[in-house]
């Protein structure tokens, strides 16, 4: 059938907002422990409660009953909020951020009962039946909390501090044979992919810590992960040569395992992140990103060979092993994310669990193409280009489709090219959509991480513009109609660029920042003092984020912007939203404000993401000017006349 002539932006879809929150999971925090793989889904369907899933033998089942939700809130951002004790399963439950145990089948039973403490990182420490965790304690400093090493016995509940002194701690492991413990820690004004030292302690058999030393790390190198091979042999991840690559301890002594221009580590803005695992003593299964291309590795740990395994995937992460079973969660181009297993011999995938089940006809799928741009600096910088694609539709030859530029919600994140459907809504409704990696991304190696040092809102906003010139000199974008969008930190790239630079025509802010001022005074401990390498310390450099600041250069704004703000954020509290609506209210400029009550930092219940996307396309119809092709719920656009 011959494709409709019709405008980009006005393409019917059968990729609508109610299809993707309705098939739709979140799949993190993989784990394999006796021949069975856990893993948490965070739901949209069930306002985005985390639950726990166990895969063994060939049953597939639900660990937590409703309404508890396996979600830590140390940090904010969360993240290593269970693990596998035996016969029991130990999480943290969101609403009141205590532990709890569960067996199979049973309701769960609170193990902690405190008001003023969080828990993350959850280690079991079988020889002595107790939780080994991190603890973020409110009860001890009224300027900021306290973050230290903890044991939580699994009898009584009690919490024991094993260590403390540093001002954040995480990836606390014991060893096989439960004589050593080890952990990373950092202290402000250093966030972890900055500089962090890596620990070990040994365990008396009551449980504390006895010469405990630091065994690398410091000086301006990241560790992360550290990770006990079967033999008791200390691994982890360092970036010591520029790049994150593993390496071991022998006599005490760094000896490097892997030599790549590649990432094997990740900036850890949540806990349990886990890019490698040991199969056995002799083999490790690795994940690792090549000029932003994810890749899944075997290391042999007698010759530190490194071998591809080659399975039609190109995103990884959470990877897990025991007893020759692997498992992560996959994705690529033409796959969403999915949980494997892989088996030695042969490690040949299984598929557990899929992100997304409804079959969705390939015509309708836009493939990502990653790309290269040289920017105003003379250096390099990448981004993934998505070309509008829909089987029924066409636009006429001379007409140019709008580009959605979306920063990542950084400024160390990074995008890949996996399916994501909510890119495809865009797409397939003749959107062409451009994903870029600016200075300060992770996957291309320290150097381009520390671009950004001194430069955030420069270098970031720099980049997003000039990617957006690039395509619109290949000939792939209308330059009347660029669009931006991000969230968080990719929100104030976002405020920046449509204040301080002219490049875009509208833009939408999901909870993004607009008073850095405000941000380096009221925010949470973790990225209290995140700014002092992207801008300067505060207040002696206050100056520069006054200058750096888009709520101070309201008159250089003048194009539409559409903000979504979670009223219970925490980490971009409401105010930085409100106080950018109300200077554009009062200049005139168009604007729409929409705001979710319970929503935090991140939105998670079905209700809200249909809203956002349905929302916002609404908005661009308005603003950008096409008709879409199904009735929209619309959002109020203030100034919408002038």
């Amino acid at each position: 059938m011959t494709p409709e002539i019709a405008p980009y932006g006005s393409w019917k879809s059968p990729i609508n907002s109610e299809l993707i929150t309705s098939d739709s999971v979140t799949l993190d925090q993989v784990q394999v422990d006796s021949g069975a793989v856990y893993w948490i889904e965070r739901r949209p369907g069930e306002q985005g409660r985390c639950t726990i899933v166990c895969r063994e033998s060939e049953e597939t089942i639900d660990l937590l009953p409703k309404p508890f939700n396996a979600r830590s809130r140390v940090h904010e951002y969360g993240g290593g909020a269970y693990c596998v004790g035996g016969d029991r399963l130990f999480f943290v439950n969101d609403a009141d951020q205590d532990v709890y145990s569960v067996r199979k089948g049973e309701t769960p039973v609170r193990l902690t009962s405190v008001e003023q403490q969080r828990f993350a990182d959850l280690c079991f420490d079988a020889g002595r039946d107790r939780l080994l965790c991190i603890c973020e304690d409110y009860s001890i400093n009224s300027s900021e909390p306290s973050n230290y090493l903890a044991a939580i016995d699994c009898s009584s509940g009690e919490v024991q501090t094993l260590h403390q002194g540093h001002d954040f701690y995480a990836s606390v492991k014991i060893s096989p044979n439960s004589n050593s413990l080890a952990w990373i820690c950092w202290d402000h004004p250093d966030m972890p992919w900055d500089n962090t030292a890596l620990w070990r302690a040994e365990l008396s058999p009551d449980g504390t810590l006895k010469n405990c030393v630091q065994l690398d790390g410091g000086n301006n190198v990241s560790i992360f992960q550290p990770e006990w091979s079967p033999d008791n042999i200390l691994y982890y991840v360092t970036d010591a040569s520029g790049w994150w690559n593993i390496a071991r301890l022998e006599n005490d002594k760094p000896v490097t395992v892997t030599r790549e221009h590649s990432e094997f580590g990740l900036p850890q803005w949540v806990f349990g992140q886990s890019t490698f695992a040991f199969l056995n003593h002799e083999h490790i299964i690795c994940s690792h990103i090549t000029e932003g291309v994810g890749q899944l590795s075997l290391v042999d740990t007698i010759t530190n060979r490194l071998s591809p395994v080659a399975i039609g995937y190109n995103s990884y992460h959470a990877v897990a092993a025991s007893n020759s079973i692997a498992a992560c969660i996959a994705a690529s181009e033409e796959r969403f994310a999915e949980v494997i297993k892989l088996s030695l011999p042969g490690l040949k995938p299984a598929v557990l669990a899929s992100s997304f089940t409804t079959d969705i006809d390939p015509a309708y799928i836009s493939h990502g193409q990653s790309l290269s741009f040289r920017t105003r600096h003379n250096d390099e910088a990448f981004a993934i280009y998505y070309a509008p694609r829909n089987a029924d539709f066409t636009a006429a030859a001379d007409e140019l489709p709008p580009l959605i530029v979306t920063c990542h919600g950084g400024p160390t994140g990074a995008s890949d090219s996996s399916l994501d459907l909510r890119k495809q809504y865009w797409t397939s409704r003749g959107f062409a959509m451009l994903d870029v990696n600016y200075s300060g991304s992770t996957g291309y190696g320290r150097a381009y991480r520390e671009r950004l040092l001194d430069k955030w809102g420069i270098r970031d906003v720099d980049d997003v513009c000039d990617a957006a010139k690039a395509l619109v000199d290949k000939g792939l974008a209308d330059s009347k109609r660029l669009i931006i969008k991000g969230s968080s930190a990719g929100g104030y790239t976002v405020l920046a660029a449509l204040t301080f630079r002219d490049t875009f025509s509208c833009g939408a802010s999901y909870y993004g920042i607009s008073d850095l001022e405000s941000l380096a005074t009221d925010t949470h401990k973790f990225e209290s003092r995140y700014l002092d390498k992207l801008i300067g310390p505060y207040p002696e450099q206050q100056q520069e984020y006054i200058k750096r600041s888009p709520i101070n250069y309201v008159q250089k704004l003048h194009c539409p912007v559409i903000f979504f703000q979670g009223l219970q954020d925490r980490v971009v509290p409401p105010s930085q939203a409100e106080s950018m609506v109300a200077a554009l209210r009062q200049k005139g400029v168009a604007v729409s404000y929409v705001t979710f009550e319970h929503e935090q930092h991140g939105f998670r219940s079905a209700d809200t993401i249909r809203r956002t996307l349905d929302g916002e396309l609404y908005f661009y119809s308005v603003i950008v000017g096409f008709n879409t092709a199904e009735q929209l719920p619309p959002v109020e656009i203030e100034n919408i006349n002038n």
